[in-house]
Protein backbone atom coordinates (compact mmCIF):
# COMPACT_ATOMS: atom_id res chain seq x y z
CA UNK A 1 0.00 0.00 0.00
CA UNK A 2 1.53 3.36 -0.77
CA UNK A 3 1.36 6.04 1.71
CA UNK A 4 1.05 9.56 0.89
CA UNK A 5 0.05 11.07 4.01
CA UNK A 6 3.44 13.32 4.68
CA UNK A 7 3.06 14.27 1.34
CA UNK A 8 -0.72 15.42 1.37
CA UNK A 9 -0.25 17.01 4.66
CA UNK A 10 2.85 18.92 3.57
CA UNK A 11 0.91 20.24 0.08
CA UNK A 12 -2.17 20.97 1.98
CA UNK A 13 -0.25 22.82 4.53
CA UNK A 14 1.48 25.11 1.61
CA UNK A 15 -1.87 25.33 0.02
CA UNK A 16 -3.26 26.25 3.11
CA UNK A 17 -0.35 28.89 4.02
CA UNK A 18 -1.24 30.98 0.09
CA UNK A 19 -4.81 30.92 0.55
CA UNK A 20 -4.50 32.10 4.10
CA UNK A 21 -2.29 35.33 2.68
CA UNK A 22 -4.79 35.59 -0.20
CA UNK A 23 -7.80 36.29 1.77
CA UNK A 24 -5.60 38.38 4.08
CA UNK A 25 -5.09 40.54 0.95
CA UNK A 26 -8.44 40.66 -0.48
CA UNK A 27 -10.25 41.23 3.15
CA UNK A 28 -7.27 44.09 3.45
CA UNK A 29 -5.44 43.43 6.32
CA UNK A 30 -1.81 44.07 6.39
CA UNK A 31 -1.26 44.27 10.37
CA UNK A 32 -0.34 40.71 10.18
CA UNK A 33 0.47 37.91 8.08
CA UNK A 34 -0.13 34.15 8.21
CA UNK A 35 2.55 33.29 10.67
CA UNK A 36 2.46 36.11 12.63
CA UNK A 37 -1.38 35.46 12.95
CA UNK A 38 -0.50 31.87 14.45
CA UNK A 39 1.22 33.90 16.99
CA UNK A 40 -0.93 36.19 17.83
CA UNK A 41 -3.77 33.36 18.04
CA UNK A 42 -1.72 31.90 21.07
CA UNK A 43 -1.37 35.11 22.59
CA UNK A 44 -5.12 35.56 22.37
CA UNK A 45 -6.23 32.42 23.86
CA UNK A 46 -3.40 33.17 26.80
CA UNK A 47 -1.40 36.66 27.42
CA UNK A 48 1.71 36.73 29.08
CA UNK A 49 3.17 33.43 28.16
CA UNK A 50 7.03 32.69 27.88
CA UNK A 51 8.56 32.31 24.53
CA UNK A 52 8.89 28.78 24.48
CA UNK A 53 5.33 28.34 25.05
CA UNK A 54 4.41 30.10 21.80
CA UNK A 55 7.28 28.18 20.52
CA UNK A 56 6.30 25.16 21.61
CA UNK A 57 2.40 25.75 20.73
CA UNK A 58 3.38 27.01 17.18
CA UNK A 59 6.31 24.11 16.49
CA UNK A 60 8.14 26.97 15.39
CA UNK A 61 11.80 26.67 16.45
CA UNK A 62 12.77 29.57 18.76
CA UNK A 63 15.63 31.17 16.94
CA UNK A 64 12.69 31.61 13.66
CA UNK A 65 10.13 33.05 16.37
CA UNK A 66 13.07 35.48 17.52
CA UNK A 67 13.31 37.61 14.51
CA UNK A 68 9.40 37.28 13.83
CA UNK A 69 8.53 38.83 17.21
CA UNK A 70 11.26 41.48 17.03
CA UNK A 71 9.27 42.47 13.51
CA UNK A 72 6.17 42.02 15.47
CA UNK A 73 7.02 44.52 18.31
CA UNK A 74 8.78 46.98 15.95
CA UNK A 75 4.91 46.99 14.27
CA UNK A 76 3.18 47.34 17.66
CA UNK A 77 1.87 44.27 17.82
CA UNK A 78 3.63 42.65 20.79
CA UNK A 79 5.52 43.51 23.79
CA UNK A 80 8.02 41.58 25.36
CA UNK A 81 8.68 41.86 29.14
CA UNK A 82 10.98 39.78 32.01
CA UNK A 83 9.09 37.65 34.15
CA UNK A 84 9.04 38.68 37.62
CA UNK A 85 9.73 35.59 39.15
CA UNK A 86 12.08 34.20 37.01
CA UNK A 87 14.65 36.83 35.19
CA UNK A 88 15.68 34.05 32.89
CA UNK A 89 12.24 34.45 31.37
CA UNK A 90 10.86 36.83 28.83
CA UNK A 91 7.12 37.14 27.96
CA UNK A 92 5.00 38.02 25.99
CA UNK A 93 1.88 40.28 25.79
CA UNK A 94 -0.27 41.78 23.34
CA UNK A 95 -0.90 45.70 22.86
CA UNK A 96 -3.83 47.32 22.44
CA UNK A 97 -3.57 47.18 18.43
CA UNK A 98 -2.75 43.56 18.66
CA UNK A 99 -5.97 42.74 20.83
CA UNK A 100 -8.43 45.22 18.00
CA UNK A 101 -6.95 42.38 15.73
CA UNK A 102 -8.71 39.49 17.04
CA UNK A 103 -12.34 39.82 15.21
CA UNK A 104 -10.32 40.37 11.61
CA UNK A 105 -8.55 37.36 12.31
CA UNK A 106 -11.24 35.24 13.55
CA UNK A 107 -12.82 36.28 9.58
CA UNK A 108 -9.96 35.00 8.33
CA UNK A 109 -9.88 31.88 10.46
CA UNK A 110 -14.16 31.10 9.78
CA UNK A 111 -13.59 31.64 5.90
CA UNK A 112 -10.33 29.30 6.01
CA UNK A 113 -12.57 26.74 7.82
CA UNK A 114 -15.13 26.81 5.16
CA UNK A 115 -12.41 25.96 2.43
CA UNK A 116 -10.94 23.33 4.25
CA UNK A 117 -13.98 21.93 5.45
CA UNK A 118 -16.40 22.38 2.34
CA UNK A 119 -19.04 19.26 1.98
CA UNK A 120 -17.57 17.86 5.50
CA UNK A 121 -20.40 16.44 7.23
CA UNK A 122 -20.21 17.29 11.46
CA UNK A 123 -19.10 13.75 11.91
CA UNK A 124 -16.35 13.88 9.16
CA UNK A 125 -14.79 17.23 10.82
CA UNK A 126 -14.30 15.80 14.15
CA UNK A 127 -13.26 12.34 12.89
CA UNK A 128 -10.69 13.95 10.47
CA UNK A 129 -9.66 15.99 13.38
CA UNK A 130 -9.39 13.33 15.91
CA UNK A 131 -6.75 11.54 12.90
CA UNK A 132 -4.83 14.71 12.67
CA UNK A 133 -4.23 14.84 16.76
CA UNK A 134 -3.17 11.90 16.39
CA UNK A 135 -0.84 12.52 13.83
CA UNK A 136 0.26 15.05 15.49
CA UNK A 137 1.05 12.81 19.24
CA UNK A 138 2.99 10.47 16.96
CA UNK A 139 4.88 13.26 15.66
CA UNK A 140 5.68 14.56 18.88
CA UNK A 141 6.92 11.49 20.06
CA UNK A 142 3.76 11.22 22.83
CA UNK A 143 2.52 7.85 21.48
CA UNK A 144 4.48 4.70 21.41
CA UNK A 145 4.64 3.25 18.00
Amino acid sequence: MVKNGGFLVSKIKQLGDRLFEKVLAEKGIDAFNGAQGRILYVLWQRDGVPIKTVSETCGLAITSLTTMLERMERQGLIRRETDSRDKRKTLLFLTEKAKELQTEYEAVSDQMSAMYYKDFTDDEIRRFEDYLRRIQANLEGKRKP
